[in-house]
């Protein structure tokens, strides 16, 4: 089924789409690409690369739901979604739980109010009786301009906690640290690397689908007897990530960094890359450079700290220029790790916005319930985490 013209008011004086082919999701790189360069709040989980390889793996044929807005020939904003159909129907962004940000595409500029006003136009007509369920948005991401226009019941509730760095050099970051001794092991550590001989190297386009086999192979042997994410685990991540980060690569929106010693790769990073910000996303790391007394956390957060614009290195060395552009943060994603929090980042949460029509109002109202007992929930395990770290004393 190719694109069917959605009903757009006169208001808008724009065309509104919804495709349901994933054949024509593939067609559709080059505009999408050329809106994803035209949205400043994007982020790599927007790509096109990233998107259309994540359907192929997880999508569920039937299901795709993009909501495309269109001036003449130009794409001017865009809703990757799918319907599932549990708890309740709901149109959610594609990427699903592997991708840290969720969010649409609207160009930035003149057309930018217009298009905004089309696309909530085009969501409220495709969603029919589901409810628009977005997680995972970054603050400033654009599905809040959507929202404010959005003329239905509509909620906004917190999501998951990101730490971010602000895009500095290495030698700033240290100096982020929370005292001179804190600092002097830090230096301490990226001595010990140059001592040890680590190498790092930005692999070419055309090495990337080797050096993410290695990574995924890093990877499960780093986490060998010990609780991992089960999904990094499968068949069907690895296809997705190897499909993906190819173009990615190649159109600057993602780097992948090998670490070597005596010529064999003990370390492999992806970071990805966008406008505003770079994001450690997954590395392997053999366990010989922590028998070795490698700090791995250092090593990757220098790597990454060159991506952002200002530190060392800047670029990427495989000829697209990312990483010399003007990125102000630097992600470490989603996740409260306490390693983290080595680095006093900055806390910031994702949002999730909840869109209905009169009729699927009630949807909604369930959804904020759930959020609201799983919230309770979290917060009874928290207390009997503490409570059991303490010996079982008085919660």
């Amino acid at each position: 089924m190719r694109a069917a013209a959605l009903r757009t008011p006169p208001r808008t004086e724009l065309r509104t789409e919804l495709c349901t082919d994933e054949r024509e999701f593939g067609r559709l790189a080059e505009a999408w690409g050329a809106l994803y360069r035209r949205c400043g709040t994007a982020t790599p989980f927007q790509s096109h690369a990233w998107l259309h390889s994540w359907w192929l793996s997880y999508g569920t044929p039937g299901r795709l739901r993009l909501v495309l807005v269109r001036d003449g020939a130009d794409l001017v904003a865009a809703a990757p979604l799918m319907l599932v159909r549990q708890p309740w129907p709901a149109l959610v962004p594609l990427g699903g739980s592997i991708s840290d940000f969720g969010d649409v595409l609207i160009e930035d500029g003149e057309r930018a109010e217009r298009a905004t006003a089309a696309l909530a136009d085009g969501l409220a007509t495709a969603a029919r009786t589901a409810l628009i369920d977005f997680r995972e948005v970054r603050p400033g991401g654009a599905v809040e301009r959507v929202y404010a226009s959005w003329r239905g019941p509509r909620r906004q509730v917190p999501d998951s906690l990101c730490l971010e760095l602000p895009a500095v050099p290495m030698d700033d970051l240290i100096g982020r640290l929370a005292t001179a001794k804190a600092q002097q092991r830090v230096r301490a550590k990226l001595r010990k690397l140059t001592t040890l001989g680590v190498e790092r190297r930005a692999v070419r386009p055309d090495e990337v689908d080797a050096a993410l086999r290695r990574l995924l192979e890093l990877h499960r042997l780093q986490w060998q007897g010990r609780k991992v994410t089960t999904e990094h685990l499968q068949e069907r991540f690895a296809e997705h990530l190897i499909r993906s980060v190819g173009p990615m690569v190649r159109a600057g929106d993602a780097v992948v960094t090998e670490f070597r010693v005596d010529d064999t790769v003990l370390a492999v990073d992806l970071t990805l890359l966008s406008g505003k910000l770079a994001g450690g996303y997954l590395y392997g790391a053999h366990p010989q450079l922590r028998e070795r007394k490698a700090d791995v956390a250092t090593m990757l957060l220098h790597a990454c700290a060159q991506y952002t614009g200002t530190g060392a290195g800047g670029g990427t060395g495989n000829g697209t220029g990312a990483g010399t552009g003007g990125r102000r943060v630097l992600s470490l994603l989603r996740g409260n790790e306490p390693y983290k929090h080595h680095w006093r980042p900055d806390p910031v949460v994702n949002q999730r916005f909840l869109l209905a029509r009169r009729r699927t109002a009630p949807l909604m109202s369930a959804a904020v319930c759930d959020v609201a007992a799983r919230t309770r929930g979290k917060k009874l395990l928290d207390r009997f985490a503490g409570w059991r770290e303490r010996g079982g004393g008085r919660p």
